[in-house]
């Protein structure tokens, strides 16, 4: 067992992996991470299965076997997901068994064009939850105002969520109100409020949405200071009198989870949010590469503070530079929305050129 890895997982921080191929899971780099990486979950998004099935052959002979039985080019993507992630989910399981269903989860997002669509988000969360059949399968659901409605609907149909697209403390504190409604109406309902969430806040597109803007002093920390605040939020719900009746009725807590952690910058180390957000309660899901830098030469030197620590103190600092955080909040979510789009479109456009007939006829 790594120990730079183990130390993380002993702070109380889960680590799970933010990327999935078809080639990881079938020759035993997924298992090699959970065994020796303590890898604890994974998650995936447009863009990842973009890279994954335009990257090589892997998936050609499903995607022309698919498209010549004239299954749309969406479903056949959604196939292709649910072969992966249900294969990564069986090598999840005794982990999330172990657990009582607190890790070992996977995770598959709805289609972006839903983004605005809350009877839409909510219809297909449902569908997908079901395809899989898998008990530690999250469906990711944006949270954009109708992904907000989708996600209190969702939780109280008891389909697990991972809410993505939070940018700020004020948006994570909107997905844990809509999860908190979610729950509560299950109690009233009498349903098992035992329904598992989390809510992931993306961080390094902070400080590469204001490089430009800021002298070098503050490069590289916008994106911990919006962090330590979303942090001191969590902790403070964790606190709260809502929250303790509904974990004294046996609910389980929506944990943080820091995505977009691989450093953007190649002047900052590579380790940089990883030993920055060491928190526990929380899940950090890593890129690939950043996963094993920090396995190589990751240090702690502590916990984050619950209080936050100087966030407050450091964002004024922005503020005061020209940074208008509310805002940009707001720009980096839309933003973030537009980019799974564009990945959506690049990966059906992919998955159409490989189902054609010519892509099937050999090479002369």
């Amino acid at each position: 067992m790594n120990p730079n890895t183990r130390s993380l997982h002993q702070l109380g921080q889960r680590i799970w992996l933010d990327n999935i191929t078809r080639e990881m899971v079938g020759n035993g780099t997924l298992a090699r991470y959970i065994a020796e990486l303590s890898v604890t979950g994974l998650t995936s998004n447009p863009t990842i299965f973009e890279h994954a099935i335009g990257a090589g052959a892997q998936y050609d002979a499903t995607i022309r076997e698919l498209t010549e039985e004239g299954v749309p080019t969406e479903e056949i993507f959604f196939a292709l997901a649910l072969q992966d992630l249900t294969a990564a989910a069986d090598l999840f399981r005794p982990i999330h068994d172990a657990s009582a269903g607190v890790d070992g989860w996977v995770s598959l997002e709805v289609s972006p064009l839903l983004a605005n669509d809350a009877p839409g988000t909510v219809q297909s969360a449902a569908r997908l939850h079901a395809r899989a059949q898998r008990p530690n399968l999250f469906i990711k659901i944006p949270g954009t105002r109708a992904g907000l409605v989708a996600i209190e609907e969702s939780i109280f149909k008891g389909i697990p969520v991972n809410v993505t697209l939070l940018f700020s403390a004020e948006q994570y504190l909107e997905a844990a109100q809509a999860y908190l409604r979610g729950i509560e109406r299950r109690l009233a309902a009498g349903l098992d409020p035992r329904i598992e969430s989390v809510a992931s806040l993306f961080v390094s597109r902070w400080d590469a949405a204001i490089r430009e803007e800021v002298s070098s002093q503050y490069h590289n920390r916008l994106g911990l200071a919006v962090s330590m605040r979303a942090y001191r939020k969590y902790r403070e719900l964790l606190d709260s009198e809502r929250w303790r009746k509904l974990a004294a009725a046996g609910a389980r807590p929506q944990r943080l989870l820091w995505a977009s952690t691989g450093t953007k910058d190649p002047a900052a180390p590579d380790t940089l949010y990883i030993e920055a957000l060491a928190a526990p309660q929380t899940i950090n899901t890593m890129p690939e590469k950043t996963l094993l830098a920090f396995a190589d030469h990751g240090k702690l030197d502590g916990p984050l503070p619950a209080d936050g620590g100087y966030a407050e103190v450091l964002l004024e600092e922005f503020r005061r530079e020209g940074v208008d955080i509310e805002a940009l909040a707001a720009t980096l979510q839309q933003q973030g929305a537009k980019s799974f789009v564009a990945s959506w479109s690049a990966l059906l456009s992919k998955i159409r050129i490989k189902g054609a007939p010519a892509a099937q006829e050999p090479k002369a």
